[in-house]
């Protein structure tokens, strides 16, 4: 794995639909439409947030862990307005003895149902393959969270099965999870 890719300086990701970016303090009202939404995070082990101020300090929190070389959070944008943020897209759990990452995701509301969430997995999935050189990627995804099982598979991710009362998730308790994963020789 090589982290200097991802970790050095924020890698900023494009693609003809999207562009995966670093969320500023500029994108508060768009962090905060999605973060105070309940809806959004029905399926997440993310507790919502109705605090404006709270939100606010989450910005810092992202930079926080991108120092730390542990998660990396790119906002998703239209390539023509890099203001509006449209949702988030995550790789976190860095695990190089095994050269292996998992990914999250998550959209504004407004969003939901347009494709925007398979294209920003599609080319987070092809930035880790090529050019992170991770070897394994993996998601975690509660068993009602249809959507997010159908982005996975429509991107190549193969369901490996179900970790019975694996996770201690905010807001959730105690849960399973289904574990979909790709593999770099699949990939090319």
């Amino acid at each position: 794995m090589k982290m200097e890719i991802v970790f050095d300086q924020f890698p900023v990701l494009r693609s003809e639909e999207l562009v995966l970016g670093k969320i500023e303090e500029q994108h508060l009202d768009g962090l905060f439409e999605i973060y105070s939404n309940d809806q959004v995070f029905e399926y997440c082990g993310i507790i919502p947030k109705h605090n404006k101020t709270t939100v606010k300090s989450m910005i810092g929190h992202y930079e926080r862990d991108y120092g730390k070389r542990s998660r990396i959070k790119w906002g998703i944008f239209a390539p023509a307005d890099d203001t509006h943020l449209l949702g988030i897209i995550e790789a976190c759990d860095f695990n190089q003895k095994v050269n292996m990452v998992t990914i999250g995701y998550f959209l504004a509301e407004a969003q939901w149902g347009r494709g925007l969430a398979s294209k920003a997995v599609e080319l987070l999935t092809a930035f880790l393959f090529q050019q992170a050189q991770v070897n394994r990627i993996q998601a975690e995804v509660m068993l009602n969270n249809e959507p997010s099982k159908k982005v996975l598979l429509k991107n190549g991710y193969v369901k490996e099965g179900m970790l019975r009362q694996a996770a201690l998730w905010s807001g959730k308790g105690v849960v399973d999870l289904e574990i979909y994963s790709m593999l770099r020789e699949e990939y090319t």
